[in-house]
């Protein structure tokens, strides 16, 4: 049974799904002057449902520091926040323009953590970097 799908089909009567584009870390490379740069998949395209985080998503959050913008987003597939032993994490999500999104939420976001993660599908707490998806 797939439990995500008949959620979604409910939240998605009161808040539409969006279309993201998620690029996933694949580690960072080593440019001139030994400056790390961060390194991503190409993005994949595909719905999400952006919410607000409740009680427990902040009560997760709490002591990480983060501030600013920051949403939950359910997916299909993994996301990833820091993974240090890896070298990786600290996925991107790039948020269009579109019909059921406000301007203000239009952007870049960094995965700052996972709050859920199963088989088929990811909540994480993603927060703004900028206000422009094509930076």
């Amino acid at each position: 049974m797939d439990l995500r799908s008949i959620a979604n089909r409910v939240s998605s009567q009161v808040n539409p799904n969006i279309i993201v584009t998620v690029s996933q870390s694949t580690g960072s490379t080593i440019g001139r002057g030994g400056k790390q740069t961060p390194a991503y998949a190409a993005g994949v395209t595909g719905p999400a449902q952006l919410q607000a985080l409740d009680g427990s998503d902040l009560r997760q959050l709490d002591g990480l520091n983060l501030q600013g913008v920051i949403q939950a987003i359910y997916l299909r597939g993994n996301l990833a926040g820091v993974i240090r032993p890896d070298s990786a994490g600290g996925d991107l999500v790039v948020i269009a323009s579109q019909p059921n999104v406000p301007a203000r939420l239009v952007g870049t976001y960094l995965v700052g953590k996972v709050l859920e993660t199963w088989s088929s599908w990811t909540k994480a707490a993603i927060v703004l970097q900028n206000g422009d998806p094509n930076a």
